[in-house]
């Protein structure tokens, strides 16, 4: 058995464990306020997750990657190929461990930022501190505070117009049920939005932004209108007259975009590494973007989905029940609030992260109703350990490549 063919086992190896952390820590963004209001269980939430990453994964996923995620680290580094080798298994291994601590102790960190932290890491020691881009780092760090605070706002805005337009008002029902026209079309309207700028087959299709604008007009308020007809139909039939029922409803359907939208974006922070191994024990060379094959984005989106299954019950229940308590239309108020923040702030070019949205919008939500409706203890352990994610990745890639370094 040669020593090429262990490593790329290695590789799948740790490809497939960055993978499942990913899957079990970043689920929370899709489906914790859905599982958190009871718009769906818990073992719904892990069916339709897993099913939802494993096709964003692979049929949406990047096709083409680049070697060094985000432009932290210059790609000189990249030169020695045996370097690029252990840098990129190091990487690998260290960002899923971090991921898997934070999971197992039930808190949402950001895998993208574990992947930069933990590249960042391989970078000192391949190449020393100047091949670090400590401008894009900043932008890392601003992004603890963009994210969050954005959807915040967003979140707690969306849920106080609620409550103004329908919950105070005496015939709440027959209100939520004339404007649920509305909520559908701004929902569809970031979603599409979302699918065409953010998600890499959307980048391919490169309509954009005034083509982009018109298409998503006219599917949001197609399928605004088409959906409060179903809506009608459905709570007919079933005798529904509450307001959350509505929520519930278009709440479900926000949860399964992000989730789409997860696997189609995360699965880069453990497939890029992957393919980078894969190319350089195939030929022995790479340049600044490799080609990734159907079957790794598959066999990413795969180990995503048993993340999901096997612990991602963990950090759902700290989003969806541990800092605030939601509704169907408080959680429709977050899972708007975090959608629409990862579209607004990619668009203007700033740094975002969907799991510190999504901790943002439930934050908001519970604000609108006052500080003491929020558990402001576990807010601050999930800050600290976004706070920990970049450098203690990076400590744990340092050690990993020296090890490997004299392994391999």
């Amino acid at each position: 058995m040669g020593q090429e063919f262990i490593i790329l086992c290695v590789g799948y190896v740790f490809g497939f464990y960055m993978a499942w952390n990913i899957g079990a820590n970043d689920v929370a963004n899709s489906m914790a306020s859905a599982v958190g209001a009871k718009a769906i269980t818990i073992r719904q939430a892990i069916f339709i997750a897993g099913i939802l990453n494993i096709v964003g994964a692979t049929f949406i996923g990047a096709h083409v990657t680049n070697t060094i995620r985000k432009g932290i680290v210059s790609a000189e580094v990249l030169a020695d190929p045996h370097l690029a080798l252990i840098g990129a298994l190091s990487a690998l291994l260290a960002a899923a461990a971090w991921v898997s601590f934070a999971t197992w102790k039930s808190l949402p960190v950001s895998t993208t930022h574990s992947i930069v932290g933990a590249m960042i890491g391989f970078g000192i020691m391949a190449g020393g501190f100047g091949v670090i881009n400590w401008g894009k780092l900043g932008a890392v760090v601003a992004s603890w505070i963009i994210s969050p605070v954005f959807a915040l706002a967003i979140g707690f805005v969306m849920f106080k117009v609620i409550v103004r337009m329908i919950l105070m008002r005496h015939n709440s029902f027959q209100r939520a049920l004339d404007l649920s026209c509305v909520f559908i079309g701004i929902t569809v309207f970031v979603v599409v939005l979302s699918f065409l700028f953010k998600t890499p087959l959307g980048k391919t299709l490169n309509l954009g932004g005034g083509p982009a604008l018109l298409v998503a007009v006219a599917i949001s308020v197609l399928l605004g209108w088409v959906g409060k007809r179903l809506l009608v139909w459905a709570l007919a039939r079933i005798g529904g007259r509450e307001v959350e029922e509505i929520f519930r409803r278009i709440q479900i359907g926000t949860s399964c975009y992000v989730a789409l939208a997860q696997g189609a974006n995360d699965v880069a922070n453990a497939i890029g590494p992957l393919a980078v191994v894969y190319f350089l024990v195939k030929t022995g060379s790479i340049g600044a973007t490799v080609p990734v094959p159907f079957f790794l984005l598959l066999f990413g989106g795969i180990g995503i989905a048993c993340g999901i299954a096997m612990a991602g019950h963990r950090v759902m229940g700290t989003i969806g029940q541990k800092i605030t308590t939601l509704t169907n239309s408080r959680g429709f108020s977050v899972d708007f609030a975090a959608a629409t923040t990862v579209l607004i702030a990619s668009k203007l070019g700033l740094p975002v992260s969907t799991t510190h949205a999504a901790v943002g919008g439930v934050l908001g939500v519970g604000l609108a109703r006052g500080l003491e409706a929020v558990n402001l203890g576990i807010i601050f352990r999930i800050v600290l350990y976004w706070i920990l994610t970049v450098p203690a990745a990076a400590l744990t890639s340092m050690v990993i490549f020296k090890l490997l370094a004299l392994i391999l």
